[in-house]
């Protein structure tokens, strides 16, 4: 089996979120998707697509036609290669944008479980807080007791967020539940 390795990158957000994952490179991009939704700690709770060589993949809406092609039996190696970055598109109101690098391609150890996520930055920002000017603005009510705002987003958040928390053993232990 050979690998892709990804550096996932949330584009416009400071401060940088990224995590790097090594998946399958005949992953489909549905289950993509589902690594890619693990590895942020999102629930996968709004629409989204990948965009890579002029091409939208996601669940086409028949209500909806704009091209977008159906993800669910589309290879990731038949949409990009090493060296090559896209783009993953989630929560289309919010706009979270992640630039996905395919670092390189490397053959599978075959006593590690893949997908695997081998290193990051950040925890990834929560589901609908505004996009990324939404979770600057919570990002500055969070580390201002005297906010306005601070304990509204504390309970709205309902647990301690830590955005600089990153759980490199969750992340896999999570991953590992996907099978």
């Amino acid at each position: 089996m050979k690998l892709f390795q990804i550096r996932v990158t949330l584009r416009h957000s400071q401060p940088q979120v990224w995590h790097c994952l090594q998946v399958p490179t005949d992953i489909r991009l549905g289950r993509l998707h589902r690594v890619l939704q693990i590895a942020m700690g999102w629930t996968d709770s709004h629409l989204h697509a990948f965009r890579s060589r002029g091409a939208a993949y996601g669940l086409p809406d028949p209500e909806f036609p704009d091209g977008t092609r159906s993800e669910r039996n589309v290879r990731l190696d038949k949409v990009a290669a090493a060296g090559d970055a896209f783009v993953y598109e989630y929560d289309f109101g919010d706009g979270w944008e992640y630039e996905l690098k395919i670092e390189k391609s490397l053959p599978a150890d075959p006593a590690i479980h893949y997908p695997r996520c081998i290193g990051g930055e950040r925890a990834c920002p929560p589901e609908d807080c505004g996009g990324p000017p939404g979770y600057e603005d919570l990002l500055e009510a969070l580390g201002d007791p005297a906010h306005p705002e601070h304990n509204g987003i504390r309970e709205w958040l309902g647990c301690d967020f830590k955005s600089e928390h990153f759980d490199l053993a969750e992340v896999n232990q999570r991953l590992w539940r996907l099978r």
